[in-house]
């Protein structure tokens, strides 16, 4: 059975790799399309050909996105400089009873993306909606607004890096089928990085994206995943965003000249191809705080886009306003579930003898991450999980206030999810290091790297519900989706405990 990487494994090994990666250089779109489509890509009809998407819900509001690109893969599309676009959003998938409607101009100076913030809507409902332009109508997309008031449960899942070149997503088959609320994208929609050399099949992907035609290009290559436009059409998504949407462990708030253009042509682009709420394609503002009826407080980080760099004393992942507003938020916490969507790792993972295993996560702005849990700890907020991608790997950790000490308080729970096909270390390192990090790090409680999927969320009033989906085999697009575990965490009590049931479930470490 051959897939994306085993295909680009196999052109590279043969110094043919511009014949089969879709971007290379020099191909005509035609040319670009058909090398997609060896690799398993395929499109929605035109103009509609990146699906359609909605996001970011409230009680009575959602975002709903399309971007009109007949020739996804083309530099520039065939399309005047604007074009109308009708919406409709009805109660019915047949999208015969409507409740609103409108028209939006889609610019060429915003790729032909549409967002469109829909007003007026009922609490807690489901409804569909659909887009018409030259001539042409989408597919219909289903989307949720959120509930107020008492709720007696929410399911939602999480997804995070998604390399194109390393497999088919299995994962986003799974979750576009999913009996769930919402989505959570953690991070790495794409990857930017070109062929660099190396060892792995990521290094072989042919040119980096630098420009904003390349970014678009990019995006629309991981739309011709038909699994991640299915997942879009069937949820609403709340996103953040990590590195690799950019460059690889970059920090928004430095850079040369040529980086900050390259920077902001990235943020367009990840602004134009998903269904993100109003603000500035360039820098559009990420972190916000929203609600899930009385059970569920989501607040979502931007982890990127105002950082210093690394290692530093005053050092900063946050940047001071969104730092203020983050403690202002946990000073004013309801008595719920505190969600936090967490683009890198927060819990410390120290290497055995000193030092850490990578300070682009929360271990190298250690004394911003001593403020931010010391407030959680001294305003005595609690029923605190913090889901977190990145890592290509699944963690579950204790969060404490003082990692470096083992009898301080347990103040809340990590859960960092595996990605939906961006390669992990290989089975050798995590039977090896496994063990080696739950030595290190005692509030390591489990981590399983193996595998590859996604991560459902079932939350009560009374408990939190991590169930891990994993997924057969990255070669196969709609690979069987199984539970390899499940965590619990109770209302009340802070820490998590494994489901008994999946205890004995495979893992490279598993605190006794």
């Amino acid at each position: 059975m051959l897939n994306r990487r085993d295909l680009l494994r196999a052109a590279a090994a043969a110094g043919a790799l511009g014949t089969v990666w879709p971007l290379a250089q020099g191909l005509s779109p035609r040319e670009a399309r058909a090398a997609a489509e060896q690799l398993g890509a395929s499109w929605d009809a035109a103009p509609f050909t990146l699906g359609v998407g909605s996001g970011d819900p409230l009680p009575d509001s959602v975002i709903l996105w399309t971007r009109l690109a007949p020739e996804p893969l083309a530099f520039d599309q065939p399309l005047p400089d604007v074009v109308e676009v009708e919406w409709t959003v009805a109660t019915d998938a047949a999208m015969r009873h409507h409740v609103a409607r409108g028209t939006v101009a889609a610019s060429n100076l915003l790729g032909h993306s549409v967002h469109v913030p829909v007003h007026g809507l009922r609490p807690g409902r489901t409804y569909h909606y659909q887009f018409r332009a030259l001539g042409k109508r989408s597919r219909v997309g289903r989307t949720r607004t959120a509930p107020v008031g008492p709720l007696s449960r929410v399911r939602f899942a999480t997804a995070n890096c998604q390399a194109f070149h390393d497999g088919f997503y299995a994962a986003h088959h799974g979750i576009a089928r999913e009996n769930i609320d919402f989505v959570v994208h953690l991070g790495d929609y794409i990857y930017e990085h070109g062929q660099v050399g190396g060892q792995h099949v990521r290094d072989h992907e042919g040119p980096a994206a630098l420009t904003l035609a390349d970014y678009r290009r990019r995006h629309a290559l991981y739309k011709g995943d038909p699994s991640l436009r299915d997942a879009h059409a069937a949820h609403p998504f709340y996103l953040t965003w990590d590195d690799h949407e950019v460059a690889n462990d970059y920090s928004g708030s430095e850079g040369s000249a040529p980086f900050v253009k390259r920077r902001a042509a990235a943020y367009q682009a990840w602004y134009e191809h998903l269904p993100i709420r109003a603000g500035s394609a360039l820098e559009p503002q990420i972190y916000r705080r929203r609600q899930w009826g009385d059970l569920l407080d989501l607040t979502v980080l931007d982890l990127r886009q105002y950082r210093s760099a690394q290692n530093l004393a005053t050092g900063t992942i946050l940047g001071a306003e969104q730092k203020r507003w983050l403690l202002d938020g946990i000073s004013d916490a309801r008595e719920t579930w505190q969600v936090w969507i967490n683009s890198i790792m927060l819990s410390q993972l120290a290497r055995p003898g000193g030092g850490y295993y990578f300070t682009d996560q929360w271990d190298g702005f250690l004394a911003e991450r001593r403020e931010v849990l010391g407030h959680v700890t001294t305003t005595g907020m609690k029923d605190l999980v913090v889901l977190t991608g990145d890592w290509h790997s699944a963690f579950v950790d204790d969060i404490r206030p003082d990692f470096d000490d083992p009898t301080s308080p347990v103040i809340g729970t990590e859960f960092t999810a595996h990605s939906v096909t961006s390669g992990a270390y290989s089975p050798e390192w995590n039977a090896t290091n496994g063990p080696v990090m739950g030595a290190a790090n005692p509030h390591l409680k489990y981590f399983e790297g193996n595998r590859y999927g996604y991560d459902v969320y079932e939350v009560t009033p009374r408990r939190f519900s991590t169930h891990m989906r994993v997924i057969g085999d990255r070669r196969d697009a709609t690979s069987p989706v199984s539970t390899l575990t499940t965590f619990h965490v109770d209302r009340g009590v802070a820490g998590s405990y494994e489901d008994p049931a999946t205890a004995g479930s495979p893992a490279q470490y598993r605190r006794g």
